[in-house]
């Protein structure tokens, strides 16, 4: 089997390399090209981080026999990846850029390469699995829950499921991180990734800002009622729940609860404010390739790092639902994903208004 193997740098991405070529596969090395210094705000000059990623996977295609190739994606990125996250906050949502980048550069744009390649499969780093029941596909959690992915994973179809490996979805981190020290992989001790690629130093105020070429202007804080509190620096300054770095004095700890970009303001209220047992999603996906026919109960997760929670979901039409949790959620996020589970199956999910 041909495979073509998405290799960020990391260790996670040359692991899985390593044990396809084990296992007897003809492996193609590639790594995307994903952004320009200028989308990061890093001066020209300066060798951008992702130069150093290209290269430490080159070494690890280099010591595995691999052919090895760079994919240059960065106007499809821009406009894809970087263009939704800076139109999200402008309309004071909070998105997220692995979800999209997955969605349009890793298994969109990717399988156009390995067509071209003659490549039957790709393979990332990923932790999560894909098993087949009954003639159709499934995304399910990593064995290791503490590093599952399936989160982000969750716009993939049928036809994506049925050409993609994921070697580490039964493997913890623990055993990623030996396998590449026994094959000393130059990589074998370098950290995980934290940011944004294109945030690489966090402040994704200045990349935003960056992108639209003019600064956001201030406004006002205030409260349900529409009395003003303060002054804000900006409406992509903030997201729902934030409670640090507002910049105003109160007797009672504020949150934020609502940005509303029509009036420029960001709604402040105490805590229990976030609280809300009903959400709605739209552009959803379902793995299975069809919503289901009624309402159903399942498991829910709104952000990457919460666990799953109880609710009723009910399918209007194939690409939206409303979700019904039992327990109130706190700080439900537009922008957010909305990720369905059955067990560990992923059932499909959509991003949250």
């Amino acid at each position: 089997m041909k495979i073509l193997v998405a290799m960020s740098g990391g260790v996670d991405s040359s692991v899985a390399a390593k044990l396809l070529c084990e296992a007897g596969h003809e492996c193609v090395g590639c790594t995307m090209k994903l952004y320009d210094n200028e989308d990061a705000g890093i001066s020209r000059a300066h060798t951008c981080c992702s130069l150093d990623d290209v290269e430490d996977a080159r070494s690890v295609a280099c010591r595995l026999g691999m052919p090895y190739y760079v994919f240059n994606f960065a106007d499809e990125f821009r406009e894809k990846v970087i263009g939704n996250f800076v139109g999200c906050y402008l309309c004071g949502r909070t998105p997220n850029p692995c979800i999209e980048c997955n969605r349009y550069m890793k298994f969109d744009k990717l399988f156009d390469r390995a067509d071209i390649l003659g490549c039957d499969h790709i393979a990332t780093g990923h932790y999560a699995r894909i098993t087949i029941s009954d003639g159709k596909y499934q995304l399910r959690k990593a064995a290791d829950d503490t590093k599952d992915q399936s989160y982000v994973l969750y716009a993939m179809t049928q036809s994506q499921l049925a050409r993609t490996l994921f070697p580490l979805g039964e493997l913890c981190k623990t055993d990623t991180r030996r396998i590449a020290l026994d094959g000393d992989l130059i990589n074998a001790d370098k950290p995980d990734s934290q940011d944004i690629c294109f945030v690489p130093d966090g402040d994704y105020a200045r990349v935003i800002e960056l992108h639209t070429g003019k600064p956001t202007p201030p406004g006002q804080f205030v409260d349900k009622e529409g009395r003003v509190l303060g002054t804000h620096r900006g409406i992509i300054r903030y997201t729902i729940g934030q409670h640090k770095g507002l910049g105003i004095s109160s007797s009672e700890k504020l949150y934020v609860c609502r940005i509303c970009p029509e009036t420029n303001t960001v709604v402040l209220g105490p805590e229990e404010m976030l609280f809300a047992r009903e959400a709605q999603a739209t552009d959803v996906n379902w793995i299975a390739g069809e919503a289901p026919a009624s309402p159903f109960r399942c498991k829910v997760k709104i952000r990457y790092r919460q666990r799953e929670q109880w609710a009723e979901v009910t399918p209007h039409g194939e690409t939206a639902v409303s979700i019904l949790f039992d327990e109130p959620q706190r700080a439900i996020t537009p922008g957010q994903a909305a990720v369905l589970y059955d067990g560990d199956m992923v059932l499909g999910g959509g991003i949250l208004t």
